[in-house]
């Protein structure tokens, strides 16, 4: 009985585990052969996936944003106009509920109550820069003689 129960256990804990599939296939775009992606002229700003969905945010010539979402469970997608939060993260809005795009998950709510909260297991965004490395403000010290050049011959 103790092992059918240990058993058991073990069984629901591997099925509680995160999925370890491979990203899906990308590009410049966003996701190949997915709504989750951007197409000439838009250019893609951000693009991720969870579990159960992929997300791309792109950017119109004129500078507008667009949300471009798929539900993985039956291929629902989603393009609406997004617009950025000041903070890297992305958030678009269809008939009263909200997609905010995050580098670490897909938030869906309506109003103030959470419908899911999707961790991402694949995103890619935009880069930034690396930090110059630093420069030392302390003066040299004087050439050595063999770094004078010349010399006696």
């Amino acid at each position: 009985m103790r092992m059918a129960l240990v058993a058991g256990l073990a069984a629901l804990v591997v099925g509680a585990m995160p999925s370890a599939t491979a990203a899906p296939t990308a590009d410049d775009g966003g996701y190949v052969n997915s709504a989750a992606r951007c197409t000439a002229p838009n250019s893609v700003v951000v693009f991720g996936a969870t579990d159960g969905s992929r997300v791309a945010i792109c950017k119109t010539p004129g500078g507008a944003y667009e949300y471009r979402g798929v539900r993985l469970s039956d291929g629902a997608k989603l393009i609406v106009a997004a617009e950025p939060s000041g903070d890297g993260n992305f958030f678009a809005e269809n008939n009263g509920i909200g997609y905010m795009v995050t580098a670490k998950s897909l938030v869906i709510s309506a109003g103030n109550k959470l419908i899911r909260d999707e961790p991402m297991v694949d995103f890619h965004g935009e880069q930034t820069p690396a930090a110059a490395t630093p420069t030392s403000t302390t003066p040299l010290p004087p050439p050595l003689a063999a770094e004078k050049g010349g010399g006696a011959r």
